[in-house]
């Protein structure tokens, strides 16, 4: 199974559209917030994928939740844009509120900087922003869920 994470595009609907004809063999998309109009379109012209989307502090007007959870192939994901839970000063925010949840991996944004770090049982992914990155490039994630294990990287565009 693969997961396409996407984050933080604010208003760049073209590398959006690069990085999912990118990845035609993830079967679900996370949209991590900042500007969620960017993915909306997507949906319709991917029936076959599933998208998981939640709004940033930018999105002012969405009507998407800022933090969910969904379990993939028997693993939780909790996922959020990052801000209410101050994920620029800290993660214990996210990592508290994953472990409370049971979740396997934890998928957040609004930093712009690409990170993965795997902490007692969790593993915590921040994909970067695809348009507007604050380190060496732009960049979105994919994590593959197989029966050895979740394996998520980073790739810059």
């Amino acid at each position: 199974m693969r997961i396409l994470v996407i984050s933080d595009s604010h208003r760049n609907q073209r590398v959006v559209d690069k990085i999912i004809q990118g990845q035609p063999s993830a079967e679900h998309v996370f949209f991590l917030g900042d500007n969620t109009d960017d993915i909306e379109d997507f949906i319709y012209m991917y029936p076959e994928k599933s998208f998981h989307i939640v709004s940033g502090n930018c999105d002012f007007s969405s009507h998407f939740k800022s933090t969910d959870t969904i379990t993939i192939d028997n693993k939780k994901i909790l996922f959020t844009h990052g801000h209410t839970l101050g994920v620029k000063y800290s993660l214990q925010g996210i990592i508290t509120k994953a472990k409370e949840e049971n979740c396997h991996i934890a998928l957040y944004g609004h930093t712009h900087i690409s990170r993965t770090l795997y902490e007692d049982g969790l593993w915590i992914v921040n994909p970067g922003s695809c348009s507007r990155p604050r380190d060496s490039s732009p960049s979105y994630a994919v994590i593959d869920i197989t029966e050895k294990g979740i394996m998520p990287i980073i790739i810059n565009i």
